[in-house]
């Protein structure tokens, strides 16, 4: 037993589940009736580990830890790290830990949680076999893998998907292998798994199913080089990485004589309480009372809150079991199951709308009244958050569930708002929090905005999918409460986006500071969401306020998204990506030749885009003006691919070689390109001009797109052919050029003039009041009388452009910015690393401009004290 005055709680494990439990101990007022001990085995605190992945987009571990600072202080809560538990005396009440502490407690709370599980192969053990479970785990794959060409993972369910992801993102050639006959058997059906195979195979990844891996090949050095399956056949791999499914880590338990189940896990009560009334266990290590251990995180979370309430003496919520819904991005690609997803219902009955050319694959299971049991979203999960409550419910969804299928543009696609769900639908999953308790904490507790009802009901704050469709029931209670809903672009502006625009364009406002200071809120000083939004409305402005439209001029560069402050993107290993413009797709030999040799000379590595140019990656920050003063001497200029605004008119060769072209798709292309090139927006643009009726250009994809009839040109416009595709609409047809031209500028002025801060075309056309009808009347019939004004802001636009990279190269003060010491010729930086990919090699880099032609290059006029290393 204890020595101290208050009783102790020892909670072994400090991951997810384990801080969800120190949380809602405190949450529950009991965090100082206790004294909390906590032993953790990894050498930092509890981390997000759903967003594991997100360590090779940039984030770092300290991004991914889920306590604020001062946690443990703030409720006096004693955390070990690094020092796991290694046995546990029932009968003396102690455990003893890696480091050799003896502590006493009074209750016992078990969340070890799981370990991978390595098939039992031959070879499994080799250098360059690795599992993906924590951040050491990480940084080890991330080091194997520089020296690494081809990657394999053992495993194609969620956690397996994205260690391929990871090793794509490192460069490796990525292969998945999975035993079962489909990627990710448990969460999606045949169909499902065929759209996620497709889609993701299209993206380089070889994906193997319906077999399993017999042995890992070694070198004599003792190194994984291969792998043979249990067809026969084998795979050449340098790096392999486990993601086989995990298992409940009860070892500690088994130990000391707790009662596991026959395959394995913690056995509990609906209270989570084990064979001994002192010790509970929670998450993955616990084998519930519906004789599931459950692998995902809202249970274990479930399981927490449960046993909190019961040291804090309040009622708690029996756990019997718990949904296994869940909705990931893969790979890039939306995946979502929830309900009965799999129809084992009884006369249950399946909506299906499948698309493979774009990779969409929805099924909805109902019952024959048209009760919502479950459904399966893979490429276009957007509905989910909506769908999912309704599940189970027994209530007849309020439309036709095809309805809520089928895409923009087909069959009149329906939202469900917050309205059709019941008080009792469950909002967040991951804190079983129900629409009913949302409402209460605007009416009741005064939640006025979605951070408030976040911090009174921790709804929003798992994995974030429900966040849309609980800013959706807040706002509605407010509006029915008769409170006034804040649509401000952002705490320091109380104005839309579009009200922004006016006032800048009436008041002639070049300055954020001024716009700021005149019509932001009090206090405001800017923040990351209004200063982009505001230097993209003064830089599509900026001859009708005969300001600079250059985003690297005075204030206009600090308000800047990271890509625009170097005219560059900025990729993962923090080199930057160079885009010349290449209009129509159209290309000299010459033009190509000098592409070819600014990659081979500076190393880069080259790929041909869908949009029809080249891109050039690998480029240091120093690097940028010595390449683009060679691009630009060749005539090629930005292709603004790091900005929000026009990036390209894609087209097919149409009637100058095309035996079924009916108009010169290329030529208009090229004009189309020129004419909007530069053209700052809420978001990028895309645009396609097809020569004939059999769309080879895919226009119906882009934001605004043109078939070519015998007659002349349709226009269709809000299509969309990213995360949430969407078919564009006809919006006038049998135009001749000068026609499609002035409905052109008209469209994308009036877009935007009304759109929100980075609302596509698609869902900007969506939202408008009056939708497409709307648009029509405006844009074609000039219904506003403003046809007139926003073609005369569109040839302003034409004639003040600028190519922003020859600027640039010319004024020695923007050039400023490209002088990088860290990155100075001669310098290496570790932070950068140039990955090979299919037979590229860095070459000799004395390739590269001389000291004296960088000098040159970024001090013409002498005015820089440089120092070359």
């Amino acid at each position: 037993m204890t020595t101290t005055t208050r009783p102790t709680v020892l909670l072994v494990g400090y991951g997810m589940v384990g801080h969800r439990f120190l949380e809602a101990l405190a949450d529950a007022g009991a965090a100082d009736r206790y004294r909390v001990v906590v032993l953790a085995e990894e050498p930092r605190h509890a981390y997000d580990r759903v967003a594991l992945t997100s360590y090779f987009s940039g984030k770092t571990p300290e991004d991914l830890l889920l306590a604020e600072d001062g946690f443990a202080e703030k409720h006096g809560y004693e955390i070990h790290l690094s020092d796991p538990a290694t046995a546990i005396d029932r009968e003396a009440r102690t455990v003893t830990t890696a480091s050799g502490r003896s502590i006493g407690y009074d209750t016992l709370v078990l969340a070890t949680g799981s370990y991978p599980f390595v098939p039992p192969v031959d070879g499994k053990d080799a250098e360059g076999c690795f599992v993906y479970r924590t951040i050491e785990d990480l940084h080890a794959i991330e080091a194997y893998a520089a020296g690494s060409r081809v990657g394999a993972v053992v495993g194609g369910g969620l956690l397996g998907l994205e260690a391929a992801g990871a090793l794509k993102g490192l460069g490796l050639q990525t292969h998945v292998v999975e035993f079962a006959p489909r990627l990710m058997p448990v969460q999606v059906d045949e169909g499902g798994g065929d759209a996620l195979r497709r889609t993701i195979e299209e993206m380089g990844v070889v994906v193997h199913t319906g077999i399993g891996t017999t042995a890992v090949t070694v070198s004599p050095e003792g190194a994984a080089n291969g792998m043979i399956f249990t067809d026969g056949s084998s795979l050449d791999t340098d790096l392999v990485v486990f993601s086989a499914g995990v298992r409940p880590r009860d070892q500690l338990a088994r130990d000391c004589g707790l009662t596991v189940g026959e395959r394995g896990g913690i056995a509990v009560d609906e209270h989570c309480r084990t064979s001994d009334e002192n010790v509970f266990a929670i998450g993955e290590c616990a084998l519930a009372v519906d004789g599931r251990v459950y692998g995902l995180v809202a249970p274990g979370y479930e399981m927490a809150g449960t046993v909190a309430h019961q040291l804090a003496d309040k009622a708690a919520k029996p756990f019997t079991g718990a949904d296994l819904s869940t909705k990931l991005k893969l790979l890039g690609v939306d995946v979502a199951s929830f309900g009965d997803a799999f129809g084992t219902t009884p006369g249950a009955l399946d909506v299906v709308y499948s698309d493979s050319r774009s990779g969409i694959y929805k099924k909805l299971v109902v019952t024959p009244e048209g009760a919502l049991l479950g459904g399966i979203l893979v490429g276009d999960a957007e509905a989910y958050s909506s769908l999912r409550p309704l599940a189970g419910t027994g209530t007849p969804l309020p439309v036709p569930a095809e309805s809520l299928v089928l895409p923009a543009g087909m069959g009149a696609p329906v939202s469900l708002g917050s309205s059709a769900l019941p008080d009792e639908a469950v909002v967040c999953n991951c804190h079983n929090v129900t629409k009913g308790e949302v409402r209460a904490a605007v009416t009741e507790h005064s939640c006025g905005t979605v951070p408030e009802v976040k911090k009174c009901t921790k709804a929003g704050t798992g994995c974030g999918s429900c966040v849309k469709l609980l800013s959706t029931i807040v706002s509605d209670e407010l509006e029915a409460s008769g409170i006034e809903v804040d649509k401000g672009l952002c705490p320091c502006f109380g104005q839309t986006r579009a009200e922004l625009y006016e006032i800048v364009r009436v008041k002639r406002i070049s300055t954020h500071r001024r716009l700021l200071a005149e019509h932001g809120r009090l206090g405001g000083e800017g923040c990351e969401v209004c200063k982009p939004t505001v230097g993209s409305i003064i830089a599509s402005l900026a001859p009708e306020l005969e300001a600079s439209g250059h985003v690297l001029d005075g204030e206009q560069a600090a308000l800047q998204d990271t890509n625009d402050h170097f005219l560059a993107n900025l990729q993962k290993n923090g080199s930057y990506s160079v885009v010349p413009r290449i209009p129509g797709g159209e290309i000299t030999p010459e033009g190509l030749i000098v592409i070819g040799e600014v990659a081979r000379d500076f190393g880069l590595y080259t790929k041909i885009t869908g949009g029809q140019r080249i891109d050039l990656f690998g480029a240091t920050v120093d690097q940028l003006p010595l390449i683009w003063t060679r691009l630009v001497a060749a005539g090629f200029e930005s292709g603004h691919a790091y900005g929000k605004s026009l990036r390209t008119v894609k087209s097919c060769v149409g009637s100058t070689w095309c035996r079924y072209g009916v108009q010169d798709s290329v030529a208009m292309a090229i004009h189309l390109e020129l004419r909007y090139r530069g053209l700052r927006s809420p978001h990028k643009l895309k645009s396609a001009v097809s020569g004939c009726a059999r769309e080879c250009a895919e226009a119906r994809g882009k934001d605004f797109g043109i078939i070519a009839t015998s007659n002349g040109w349709n226009l269709y416009v809000g299509g969309n052919g990213g995360a949430t595709p969407r078919h564009a609409d006809l919006l006038a047809q049998d135009l001749d050029d000068d026609q499609l031209i002035k409905l052109i500028d008209r469209f994308l002025m009036f877009y935007i003039r009304t759109a929100d801060r980075l609302e596509r075309t698609s869902a900007w056309l969506e939202r408008i009041e009056g939708g497409l009808d709307h648009v029509r009347d405006v844009v074609v019939h000039d219904s506003l009388g403003i046809a007139e004004e926003l073609e005369a802001l569109m040839a302003n636009h034409v004639s003040d452009y600028q190519d922003e990279w020859a600027a640039t190269l010319a004024d020695p003060e923007r050039m400023r910015r490209f002088v990088s010491f860290v990155n100075a010729p001669g310098v290496e930086d570790p932070s950068i690393r140039f990955t090979p990919e299919r037979g590229q090699v860095k070459p000799d880099l004395t390739l590269l401009a001389t000291e004296a032609d960088l000098l040159a290059a970024l001090d013409p006029d002498n005015s820089l004290l440089l120092e070359v290393r």
